[in-house]
């Protein structure tokens, strides 16, 4: 995949974690690199507590990083990023939950990230309605995609290793590479 060797991939999931069927899991098995940022516990996220844990992840390394995140991890990495971009070259934005349903809008920046970002989201996704969706994305600086009717992107989704998913990750390598902020225009 590109110069992806270059860079550390940080996978970050949401609330439960993401099992074996999840592309997020499937990707890690596809490219044994991509380490994953465990959690204290799963089942009850806290943005502060989940977001010191991906700045001692971040910390670890000082190779240039991209991460991917989805749902819960979405939101952790925004306030990681935002608090301290150093490091991070781009985030890759998937199925992000509501900030509004977990209570911590107000500790997300309202402007744009200092990295280039894309958020892919679905138009049938149960933890954020797409116009909610499409308002972070613009507030963020985020390059916006609308999936379709994939629930929330996740294993229940059917995608196996997301072939469209991988795609992104290339484009964000890209923009990461060229010191864009947003793919050139079709």
């Amino acid at each position: 995949m590109g110069l992806l060797s270059e860079y550390r991939v940080l996978v970050l999931p949401g609330l439960h974690n993401s099992g074996p069927g999840h592309w997020q899991s499937r990707w890690q098995r596809l490219y044994p690199g991509f380490e994953r940022v465990e959690q204290d516990d799963w089942d009850h996220p806290q943005l502060p507590a989940w977001s010191a844990r991906l700045d001692q992840a971040r910390a670890r390394d000082t190779r240039p990083t991209l991460i991917v995140a989805h749902s819960f991890g979405c939101l952790t990495a925004v306030a990681s990023v935002a608090r301290e971009p150093r490091g991070v070259a781009g985030l890759l934005l998937v199925a992000a939950a509501d900030p509004d349903k977990f209570g911590v809008a107000a500790a997300l920046p309202l402007g744009p990230l200092p990295c280039p970002s894309i958020m892919i989201s679905s138009s049938d996704d149960p933890w954020m309605a797409l116009p909610c969706a499409a308002a972070w994305a613009a507030r963020w600086g985020s390059h916006f995609i609308d999936v379709g009717p994939l629930g929330h992107i996740n294993a229940e989704s059917g995608l196996g290793d997301w072939l469209f998913g991988q795609s992104q990750l290339q484009v964000l390598l890209e923009l990461a590479q060229s010191g864009r902020k947003q793919p050139a225009p079709a």
